[in-house]
């Protein structure tokens, strides 16, 4: 998908090759769940075109704003104050999709089901989460003690099925990288810290591929 437009990313490819297979298009409706600064809502918006709609929901009204201002050329993209637990749209969506999200929230769970509530029959949820313990700096194994369930990735294709979903792909990517580069910069903007000359892998993100 050579238009996907995510900026700084050393996780795209993984969240490419989803869209890819899903075939997101011209006229798709979707959620971005966590949207977070916008990215992945404006790379949507630019896919599914202006005949499409994303709904980019965040539960921090901060991230309302920084999506208005990213997404201001996109006039589909409509940024919603709201708590994944507590996802309700005004309208079925062909996708739902999260990344980075549920590895933060209270309920995971919650936050799946209410994904899977919201996409039409036969519609897509796809989620991508980590698993931060096999992540690796220097050999050691790497740690996110400020996230709720930092391992959270392991556990994705069983909450997908306990949302009633059915699994059609699921699998882990994990960028790798050693002395300067992305790996290293993107490590450094989560740790504060310069890894150095130290060999990372970073933490596996497992994506699942569900369909309700």
């Amino acid at each position: 998908m050579s238009g996907f437009g995510l900026r700084n990313d050393v996780y795209r490819r993984p969240l490419a090759t989803a869209l890819d297979r899903l075939g997101v298009g011209p006229g798709w409706k979707c959620v971005d769940v966590g949207a977070g600064g916008g990215d992945v809502s404006v790379a949507l918006a630019e896919i599914v075109g202006p005949a499409g709609r994303i709904y980019a929901v965040d539960s921090d009204p901060l991230s309302r704003d920084a999506v208005a201002a990213s997404a201001a050329a996109h006039s589909q993209v409509v940024a919603i104050t709201q708590a994944g637990e507590d996802l309700l749209l005004p309208e079925a969506v062909d996708l739902a999709f999260c990344r980075f999200l549920l590895m933060h929230v209270i309920d995971p769970a919650r936050v799946i089901t209410r994904m899977a509530s919201a996409v039409k029959p036969g519609g897509w949820v796809v989620a991508q989460e980590p698993i931060t313990a096999a992540g690796r700096i220097g050999g050691r194994p790497f740690s996110m003690p400020e996230a709720r369930h930092p391992d959270v990735g392991a556990l994705l294709p069983g909450l997908a099925r306990d949302a009633g979903l059915t699994i059609v792909d699921a699998w882990a990517e994990a960028p790798a990288g050693i002395g300067p580069g992305p790996v290293a910069s993107y490590l450094a903007s989560l740790t504060d810290v310069d890894p150095g000359d130290d060999p990372i892998v970073l933490p596996p993100l497992v994506t699942v591929l569900a369909r309700r």
